[in-house]
């Protein structure tokens, strides 16, 4: 991940000011919820972010709308970087929280064209807990889900 860490307050991060056309960006799409914009740190040519334009920190705080056209943009913007740029793959990269490996508290998507030995690398731990283990958290996640549900009606 990059070694950029935005440490601006809520409303005032760099993702804001590139939304309000406070600092220049070079932007790639734009609609009424998103703004695609070049990421600076790029890691292959076409690296984008796409961002929503309402400040949420994070994946928790952002909108269904919000992140249906996060991903419709997203898509847009994959799919002219494959007929742009020809890369081999592409990846799609949504951090959340510092942990999570978030560098700027506003929600983003990294649309990153992938090229073979470019240098970008995805590693972890496989832990493999079993079935029971697997079915278990499974039902967790969908008594969460049944929470919510009920919360919201």
């Amino acid at each position: 991940m990059p070694h950029f860490v935005d440490t601006s307050p809520p409303g005032s991060c760099i993702f804001c000011k590139l939304v309000n056309g406070e600092i220049p960006s070079a932007k790639v799409y734009e609609d009424e919820l998103t703004l695609a914009f070049m990421d600076l740190g790029q890691v292959n040519p076409g690296h984008v972010l796409v961002a929503t334009k309402r400040h949420a920190a994070n994946i928790f705080e952002i909108t269904d709308a919000e992140s249906a056209a996060v991903m419709q943009t997203a898509r847009k913007v994959a799919l002219a970087a494959k007929l742009a740029f020809e890369p081999a793959g592409l990846t799609l990269l949504q951090a959340n929280g510092a942990e999570g490996g978030q560098t700027v508290a506003h929600f983003h998507l990294h649309v990153v064209p992938r090229h073979a030995g470019d240098g970008l690398t995805f590693t972890w731990p496989r832990k493999e807990p079993g079935s029971a283990m697997l079915e278990g958290y499974a039902l967790q996640l969908r008594n969460a889900m049944h929470v919510q549900a009920t919360s919201a009606a």
